[in-house]
């Protein structure tokens, strides 16, 4: 028979394993990691997000979530420093939808459009495992997988692109529906 004090454990271990690692933010603008006992710093976080790990960030004092804020503050520093990801052009195009109507859709497909990309990366990776040596890439291992590039990235991407486009076409027929429902007889039937 287990004892009571294993099987506490076990519940709150269960829990631990269900429940995201709670990081704490103080005023001094110092995150506190409470799995680790220990402060931590922007760089460990960026390895937590690419380890795929499971996190919140709460205001030490009020508890408030700032996840999405530390988040976008890792994006600020990759932007700043090296080889950025979003033109100018984009970010204008992007802040443009802050209090859009369109601005949840947007998000949604965006938040959709980036996990097709994600799993067509996946994919492509999966593809090409089996054409590395355990010695490396010989020449004439390097030469059929550049030759099988175009036609596997030209179905990958032919997916992808047709993906995307069913995700715009879903948020236009949502559109749509919304409009119809605010307003209705607009726009006129022919």
């Amino acid at each position: 028979m287990a004892s009571p004090r294993r099987g506490r454990s076990s519940t709150a271990a269960a829990a631990s394993v269900a429940s995201p690692r709670v990081l704490k933010k103080y005023p001094n603008r110092r995150l506190y990691d409470t799995q680790s006992s220990s402060y931590i710093t922007l760089a460990d976080v960026k390895r937590m997000v690419l380890a795929g790990e499971d996190f919140e960030v709460r205001d030490a004092k009020s508890s408030d979530d700032l996840t999405r804020s530390i988040l976008l503050q890792i994006i600020l520093e990759e932007e700043t420093g090296g080889v950025p990801m979003f033109s100018t052009q984009m970010l204008s195009q992007i802040i443009r939808f802050y209090g859009h109507a369109m601005q949840g859709m947007m998000g949604s497909y965006m938040e959709k459009n980036l996990q097709t990309f994600v799993e067509l990366q996946g994919r492509f990776a999966e593809q090409g495992k089996g054409l590395v040596d355990p010695k490396g890439f010989t020449p004439e291992v390097w030469a059929q997988f550049m030759s099988g590039q175009g036609p596997m990235m030209q179905g990958l991407m032919g997916n992808y692109l047709e993906q995307s486009k069913n995700l715009f076409v879903q948020m236009q027929e949502q559109m749509a529906k919304s409009g119809g429902a605010l307003f209705p007889g607009f726009p006129p039937k022919p």
